[in-house]
Parts: structure tokens; sequence; C-alpha cells
């Protein structure tokens, strides 16, 4: 579209676009062709330089420009000053997609997470991150949000950009593996980390969440809690049913029976503020909440508070990630610490060993992250430390 029309359509919005305005645009266009080819000029000008703009430019060879930016020895001390400086006068970038198609090597992984903006998962990101560009590894991220058809498609979008590798964690919804499949029979290596499919046998890092849920159940019984609901999640996912298996033996262990009415699918603040009030009017009431998240803890805190119960004293809650929100909530709240950045960097470097040939392993390589309970004062402490 020409300038003349944007101007005469914007004169139009604004009411000012008159027949005798209209009328004068021919005398005007000479001008407007001047102001257009100006504007072009300037759009020229950004346009990003390449190889062959500067050896035109210097009256060099492509192939002498190109081995005088890799600092290749056949080349003389003045020709690479000479090109290296205008390279970096005039901003080249080396287009690094030929190169890799050029070199048959492709140095970039692909990251598909459920969640972004959660603590965890950009802890593990960061993780993968840290260890990615150590060796020199760059990263397509893909977030799922919780959407198995955006997974299938994030799937599909990094086959087709032709990554080394991917490092995947399921979404919440996704009952169809298929797609992982895919990646595997594509030949590209893939590694789970925290929300693995069992039916994919592939290398995968995962977290102790039965050893962290027990620890923590064990720990409220410790501090005489013995009606624990469980806020829980999707029992199709393989860490749903690990934490709330320690939450059952923890209670087994202390010949407390399992009672089926405290056990909620409840891994949202939706649910939380829905679920937990429910609870609540339970007689009698829980006198304790062991959470899938901090997210649902921290709301669950404030429920009870809002209910007139004081926390621990009447309930305790403890959450599972041991987030940033632990040291804000009111009092501080006890949780399960996952490592996410541990985590992030033990896959990305399993990975890593698989493209570069290091891991030589056939079968599967299941790498496990200990937990550790980080107590606060959202929970009693045990009767016998009292």
């Amino acid at each position: 579209m020409s300038f003349k029309l944007l101007f005469f359509i914007y004169l139009y919005n604004i009411g000012c676009a008159s027949a005798e305005l209209t009328n004068k645009f021919d005398t005007l266009l000479p001008a407007f062709a001047i102001f257009e080819l100006l504007l072009n000029l300037n759009n020229m000008d950004r346009r990003q330089i390449t190889l062959k703009d500067i050896a035109k430019e210097l009256d060099l060879s492509p192939s002498t420009v190109s081995r005088a930016l890799r600092d290749h020895p056949a080349i003389s001390k003045e020709t690479k000053t000479l090109v290296q400086e205008y390279a970096v006068k005039n901003k080249y970038k080396p287009n690094t997609l030929a190169l890799q198609l050029r070199t048959n090597r492709n140095n970039t992984i692909g990251v598909i997470v459920p969640e972004i903006v959660h603590y965890f998962f950009s802890s593990v990101l960061a993780g993968i991150q840290e260890e990615a560009e150590k060796e020199n590894f760059n990263l397509i991220i893909c977030h799922s949000n919780e959407d198995y058809h955006r997974e299938v498609k994030s799937v599909e979008t990094l086959l087709d950009a032709r990554v080394r590798g991917i490092l995947a964690s399921q979404a919440k919804s996704t009952e169809e593996f298929s797609h992982f499949q895919d990646i595997i029979d594509n030949g590209t290596h893939l590694v789970f980390f925290d929300r693995i499919c069992t039916g994919i046998n592939t290398d995968k890092v995962v977290i102790d969440d039965y050893d962290g849920a027990y620890n923590a159940v064990d720990h409220l019984i410790k501090g005489g809690c013995t009606r624990i609901a469980f806020l829980g999640s999707n029992p199709h996912l393989p860490i749903a049913n690990n934490r709330r298996m320690g939450y059952e033996d923890a209670l087994r262990k202390h010949n407390i029976p399992v009672d089926k009415t405290l056990m909620r699918m409840c891994d949202t603040i939706e649910l939380a503020r829905q679920i937990v009030p429910v609870l609540l009017e339970v007689d009698p009431v829980p006198d304790a909440f062991f959470c899938i998240n901090d997210e649902v803890a921290a709301y669950c805190l404030q429920i009870c508070k809002s209910a007139g119960y004081k926390i621990p004293q009447d309930i305790s809650v403890c959450g599972f990630t041991n987030s940033y929100i632990t040291d804000v909530t009111d009092p501080t709240l006890t949780s399960v610490d996952q490592h996410g950045f541990e985590m992030g960097k033990v896959a990305a470097r399993l990975l890593i060993n698989r493209i570069e040939g290091i891991e030589k392993k056939t079968g599967i390589v299941s790498k496990v992250i200990k937990t550790k309970l980080v107590v606060r004062n959202s929970t009693r402490q045990p009767l016998n430390s009292q």
C-alpha cells in the first residue's frame, strides 16, 4: 500500500479528507514519492548483511571472506583485519542454520514443558539452560500449557526443526503417547523429566516422589496429626500415584487407617477454593493437609485461617516444591524441596551424553533426584522435641 493511500486513509479517519484536499494530492505526489523512497532506503539499511555483501563491498571472493571470518591461517593478517572490522561495523551475523545444514551438525535441543509460570518448571528450565550453554547447545522451548493437542504440535514442531534431542515433561491431560514414540522412531534422542510416560521406553529423570511424600506425612504424624487430608493430582500421572502411595504407607506405618474420604484430586488453586471448605465441614475436621504443590498448600492455609482455625495449632499444612511462596505465607510453609534446578542439569547432561555418544548404555537410564523436607512454621514440631 502506497504512502499516499495510507495518508489519505489517516485523514479520512480523523475527518480531514475534504474534497478540496483530495484534489490537491496530485500536486503533492512528487513529495510523497521522495518520502516513500526514503522509507524504502531506510528499510534496506536495516536488512542484515550477508557474507556475499561483504565480499562485494571489499572486492573479495565469498570464500576468502568466509575464511577470514573464521581466522583461517591461509588468509593474511591484513585481510582478516579488514574483513573482521567491516563485519563488526556493519553488525554481520553468520547464518547459523545454513552452517548447520552445511556441516550436518545441529546443536539444538528441544524442551517441552507443561507450565512456564511455575516455580518448579522454571527452576528445571534454568538448570537445563545452564548445562546446555556449557556445552554450546541452543534451546527451543515449547509450552504445552497442560494441553495434549499443543503437546503433539510441539513434538511436530521440534522434529521439523531437526533438533538433536528432546527433553519432555508430559501434560496432565495426556493419556495417549504415540507422539512421544514418534520421536524415538525418528531417531531423535528423548529424555523425560518429572512427569514420565511409563509406556515409552526411553531415559528419564524423576523426583523421588514416594520418599518425599512419606517423609512429609511422617513429620505430620510425629507432630500429633492423625486425620491428614491428601490433596493430590490426576491418578494417571506416576508422580501423583507415587505421592499417594508415600502418603498411605506413612499412615500405615503409624497404624492410622487410610480414610479415602480425606483424599481428593485438588491440584489447582481453583479446585482448592472448592474442596478445602468442604473438607472443613467434615466431622471431625482434618488436623492436617498434605498438598500436591505449594500453590494449593498456600491457598489451603489461607482458607483454614479465614475459617477461624489456627495454623499449625489446629491444622498443619505441608506443600510440595519448596518454592518462593513458602517464605511469604503466614505462617511460613513447610514443604518438600524437589531440587528442580538439579533435575534440569541432570536431564540435560543425560541427553547431551546420548547425543555425543558418551552415554553408551543400550537400555533405559533412570536418574532419581532425592527430596528434602524443609520444615517451617505451618506444621507442628514432633511431640518428643517439644
